[in-house]
Order: C-alpha cells, then structure tokens, then sequence
C-alpha cells in the first residue's frame, strides 16, 4: 500500500554548464554533435528565446540564485576580481534554493560555484559533494586528490597543440591561456568526475540514504575557456573544415569603440582565422564531452528508475565568442554569442515531447520555475516568472497570461572597466543602449549577425523610439537603479 504522507512532488536536476553558446546545440546551428542535448530537446521543451541577463558569471550565477537582475541583487561583476563590486550575495536575499530547503527538499551540488567569494553552496542550503579547484573557487580539493589518485596530478599533465593569446599564439609566458589537447584520460577530466559525483548523489537517493524529493545541482567547468580536451574529442573536428561565422566580416564601423578595444586587450588582434578555428574546434569538442557525460548522468537516472519522477533541466550561465566578431571570450558587446543560451526542460507527463518554445524567457526565470515545480511560492524580491505554465502549455503562454514579447539584459563591466550597458531584445530588433558611447540597433531579420548599427538609420527612427520606450519600462519594472536619469537621456534621444 502506498504511503499516503509519501512526497510525491518530482526531484529536480539541473545540469548548468559554463560559457555554453545557445547554437552548437541548436538544430540549424553548426555541426556539433550533442546527442544528449537533442536527446533532452526530443523528450521534453527546447527554449528558443532564452537568454541570459547578464554574460558575466557571477552575476548571472546570483541571478539564477535570487531570481533577480543583477541590479537587484548588486553582484555587477566577478566575485573574484579585486575590482568586485560585492564579493557575496546579500545575506537578506532569499535565494530558491534555501526556500526548496525549507519546503522539504534534499539539496546537492558539485562542480564551479563562482558566485560569492566566501559563502560557499553549503550556506545556500547545498550539500557540497566536491569538484571545485583553484579556478575562481577553492571549495575543497576533491577533483585534485581524485587524480592524485589515478597517478595524474592535475599539475602533471601533459599539453600539445596549446594556443596563448598574445603575439606569439604558441608561446605561453604571456597571454591567456585558450586551448589544447591533454594527454589524460577521458575517465581523469573533471567533466568525467562531476558526472561521477553525480551518478553517486542519485544512486544514494535511489538507495533511500536520503530523505524526500531531491533537487542536485550540476555546474560543468565547460566549455569555459581554456578548451582542454583529451582525445577522441581533441581531433574530433578538423580545423581545415570549420567555415568563419558571417560576423567573423566585422569592421566595428559604427560600433562603440571599446569593441575594437577589446580586440587588444583580449589579446586577440593578431588572431588569423586558422588559429580561431583551431581554437573553435577544441571549443566544439570541448561541447561534445560534456555532452556525453551527461548521458552517463541521464542513464543513471534511468538505471534507478527515477528517469518518470525527474525534472531534468540544462541551461549555461552564458555564451562565448569563440572567434565570433573575432572575439575571444565576453565583454561590453552585447551580441547573441554571448547572452543567448541553450535551455531545454523535460518533464515526463507535463511537458510535451519534441515541443519548442519561441516564448522570450531568461536565465533566472529557472528560480521561480523550479520553486513552482516543488510547489513553493516565489519570494516577493524575484524578479522572475515561472516557466511553468508554458511547459504545461506545449511551449506557449496560455490564453490570458500576460507574457512580455522582450526580453532585457545588463551589463556593468568587468577587469575592463566599470561602465553601464542596458539591451532590449525582440524577436526582430536589439536595441543597446551605451551610456558612454553611441547606442546600437540591430535587425535580426535582415541582419542575424548583428554586423550593422542602424542606430542613426532614419527608416528605423519608429522602431528605435519604441525600443528605447520598452526598455524605459523594463527599467521601471525591475525598479533599476539607473532608470531615473537613463529615461530622462532616452526620453529625450532624438
């Protein structure tokens, strides 16, 4: 007889990875195998119009945490710079995962953090099962003594075929580290062990060793830069047969001039297109095993027979250039590479297999979705809405709720330099407004690739002042600290 106090809301698992582009994985995007993916997109609601409101990874992480925009929540930049403008989240803020504590749930994580200097997962209500090292988070040292063990230090590893930023691409004294083929083991890549971590978390929860549904939280180290693979993934695409992006033509004629600053101060300027696609095919292979590590993680779902009671979701905090606009990593340009993101939701018996949604959505709108999944009222501070209904819905908003047709985003600098950025983006239109520097407007349905700033076009005179109005209002919604001044400036903007 069945338990009649049994919890019967479903567990919850979100695999996030890091500085993910939404197209590798898009149907009409480039020829990148993710079977996984598709897999996830097949069996539940692929979002088409998902993006981030902030490309920058602390923010967006305390974004996704607080369900707010990162005006709200004041994490503008990276928590690990000297420069941080707040090292931690707020205290007071209530954040989805310590309200899913409180309403019963078992929480764990492993994987990056990066979104707080000194409060670490387990003060969010996370038990912490390991794979942080000392890239921006020293939670503990789990991945280093896992490959201690296998007789390959992480220090110890061998490199071919490495790419610098800089001058000299192949010298690495100086410069950023970008990509190479390692000589390791696939099972010694930390992709590898957080899939582990994983397939333990739910093997214990198939084990009754904990109590009430689960939420478990997979944050990748990938495909975030460096792109350091091992083979078959390393050669897995030929650098000979990948094509430049049509934006890789970009002349920044028009464009704020930090854009071709960034070249310089990325190191990247010296960039020819030979390098960019070598790095790119790392950057793809890179996509490729994580994708298969997260079958392994689907599989153990299944194997344990919570496959039917699992709400599995993947997104990624933000894109990266990847050579796009020849540019490397992310920055103050406000282009689809970095702030559209992948997210594909399944949910046996609710959302419909193989659906797509074209609802305009955003990252942190995962807080409150997962709060309603567990059937737990949003905190009045979010500024998110539940995704909820849509899956229910097939991928559509129902009939009489009122879904915004925009979406907005943010940008508040990083090691460049503090400045502010504020975008509204339609389905055919992306307006950015620059408060140092010349605004940007672009036609996504003449112009996908974003090469052409038709800010000061007169046959888009109309459609600026609309965009220029929608962002005013979604200043005023989010009540954004700037929207006094910025709408004086923009009410005014010829």
């Amino acid at each position: 007889m069945a338990d009649a106090d049994a919890d019967t809301r479903p567990n919850v698992l979100f695999v996030l990875t890091d500085q993910e582009r939404y197209d590798p994985s898009a149907p009409d995007g480039p020829p990148v195998e993710t079977p996984t993916m598709d897999r996830l997109s097949s069996e539940g609601i692929r979002f088409e119009r998902a993006f981030t409101p902030i490309s920058i990874c602390s923010s967006a992480r305390a974004s996704l945490l607080t369900g707010q925009f990162p005006h709200g929540h004041g994490m503008l930049n990276n928590c690990h710079e000297p420069d941080a403008i707040r090292t931690n989240i707020p205290d007071e803020l209530p954040t989805f995962s310590e309200e899913l504590v409180a309403a019963g749930y078992d929480l764990t994580y492993t994987g990056k953090w990066h979104a707080g200097r000194d409060r670490t997962p387990a003060d969010f209500g996370f038990s912490y099962l390991g794979g942080s090292d000392t890239h921006h988070d020293d939670i503990d040292e789990a991945f280093r003594e896992y490959r201690r063990e296998r007789g390959t230090p992480v220090d110890e590893a061998t490199l071919e075929e490495e790419i610098y930023t800089g001058e000299e691409p192949r010298d690495g004294d100086e410069g950023t580290f970008v990509a190479a083929k390692t000589a390791v083991d696939v099972a010694e890549t930390r992709a590898y062990f957080l899939a582990e971590r994983t397939i333990d978390a739910i093997e214990s929860h198939a084990d009754g060793d904990r109590d009430g549904p689960f939420f478990h939280r997979t944050d990748f180290y990938g495909p975030h830069h460096p792109y350091v693979v091992p083979e078959p993934y390393a050669s897995m695409y030929d650098p000979d047969e990948i094509e430049p992006p049509a934006s890789y033509a970009e002349t920044y004629d028009g464009k704020p001039r930090v854009h071709e600053n960034y070249l310089a101060y990325r190191g990247v300027s010296d960039f020819d297109w030979d390098i960019w696609a070598e790095a790119l095919a790392k950057y793809w292979g890179f996509i490729t095993m994580i994708d298969h590590q997260f079958d392994r993680i689907l599989d153990a779902l299944e194997e344990h027979g919570l496959a039917e009671q699992t709400v599995v979701v993947h997104a990624s905090d933000h894109g990266d250039f990847a050579g796009s606009h020849r540019q490397f990593n992310k920055g103050p340009l406000m282009y689809d590479d970095t702030y559209h993101i992948p997210l594909q939701v399944r949910w046996p018996g609710v959302a419909d297999p193989g659906a797509t949604s074209e609802a305009p959505v955003h990252l942190h709108d995962l807080a409150a979705t997962f709060l309603e999944i567990a059937d737990v009222p949003a905190p009045d501070s979010f500024d998110s809405r539940s995704l909820v209904p849509i899956l229910e819905n097939g991928g559509d908003p129902p009939d009489g709720v009122d879904w915004a047709d925009s979406s907005f985003a943010q940008y508040h600098g990083d090691e460049f330099g503090l400045y502010s950025q504020r975008m509204v983006r339609t389905d055919r239109y992306k307006y950015v407004y620059n408060g140092p520097d010349i605004d940007e407007l672009y036609d996504l349905a003449a112009d996908p690739d974003e090469l052409h700033n038709l800010i000061d076009h007169p046959e888009y005179e109309d459609t600026r002042s609309a965009l220029r109005e929608r962002l005013i209002e979604w200043m005023h919604e989010t009540d954004d600290p700037n929207r006094v001044w910025v709408s004086g400036v923009l009410e005014n903007a010829s």
